[in-house]
């Protein structure tokens, strides 16, 4: 991606993971990251092993997830690497993975909310018989967030370094949800799904509920007065073969464009990795960033109220599981 506009933060939406990381010691830090085992995740995961952090994987897949660690250390033999299994599609799933972690007495410093999917072509329900894009980005995400969030609060006070939580989310919460934002009696509803505008609407949701969950986070640390952030990431819109793969010119013409405004790679996750561990970001909370910088979220998603209404609405699905 050409793009070289700085923001405020010094960075741009050209910038790497290792270049808004470098110089950052994350030897003393211990992560948990979903979604890690292709992508923005895998790299995201990398630079945090190539700072010294100790990275636990949160992957559906453990030989997967087995492999990407063994290349990791092939380049990086001293990287502190877990793997350790996850399914956001099913809550029980997250609670076995929470439940193993605390029982291992580690540390938690960071929590990144990596992982997510796109709508389905067809109406979906995850293993609890919610809405899969609903269950898997926001649901899933919510519960392991909550049943981490002791383990970080102990770390924070036991080790006096800043907690932090980033919950990936993305531009489209402005698209596709109406002005009613969350319709709460309707997230089952495979009638709204099926006439949703290219499916938009269940994700442009679920990226809402992202950042909605990450304001009341935030609003609750600073009401404890708990050392612990949280902000949510727009990554940006990577470069795939996605116009090369049907062939022919225009699709060719349009592959060569595209690299020159979609971001690769390395640039996608380096807005996660700059709020999970850059030192500019120390105290920074319930904050939206895009290109490494702070932007104003939509209207819906600022408003306390819905943000009240939804961790209710959360609390409610997950115990309802129990």
């Amino acid at each position: 991606m050409w793009c070289g506009f700085k923001g405020e933060s010094g960075f741009s939406a050209g910038a790497t993971g290792e270049k808004v990381t470098e110089g950052v010691d994350g030897s003393a830090l211990t992560c948990i990251i979903t979604g890690s085992t292709n992508g923005i995740g895998k790299e995201t995961a990398r630079v945090l092993a190539l700072r010294g952090v100790h990275v636990v994987m949160g992957v559906r897949n453990v030989n997967a997830g087995g492999k990407i660690k063994e290349e990791f250390l092939q380049k990086m033999p001293n990287a502190r690497i877990d793997v350790m299994e996850i399914d956001l599609n099913s809550l029980d799933s997250v609670r076995k993975f929470a439940s193993a972690y605390v029982s291992r007495g580690l540390p938690l410093n960071i929590l990144i909310n990596n992982a997510g999917i796109l709508p389905p072509p067809k109406f979906t329900l995850s293993k609890d018989g919610y809405e899969q894009v609903f269950a898997v980005n926001h649901l899933g995400q919510f519960l392991l967030t909550n049943l981490l969030v002791d383990t970080m609060k102990k770390t924070a006070r036991e080790t006096g370094i800043e907690g932090r939580i980033v919950n990936l989310s993305s531009d489209l919460h402005r698209r596709g949800v109406g002005k009613e934002g969350i319709i709460f009696d309707k997230i089952n509803d495979e009638q709204s799904y099926s006439n949703s505008t290219f499916s938009v609407s269940p994700y442009g949701m679920s990226k809402l509920c992202n950042i909605l969950h990450t304001n009341e986070l935030t609003r609750r640390f600073q009401e404890e007065g708990v050392n612990i952030t949280a902000n949510s990431v727009h990554p940006g819109l990577i470069a795939t073969n996605l116009f090369s793969s049907n062939g022919g010119a225009v699709n060719w013409i349009m592959t060569k464009v595209m690299v020159y405004i979609l971001k690769n790679i390395e640039q996608g996750a380096s807005t996660s990795l700059y709020v999970a561990l850059n030192p500019k970001v120390t105290g920074v909370s319930g904050k939206y960033f895009r290109d490494n910088n702070i932007l104003t979220p939509s209207k819906m998603a600022r408003d306390p109220e819905v943000a009240k209404k939804l961790w209710d609405y959360s609390v409610n699905l997950t115990e309802a599981k129990n």
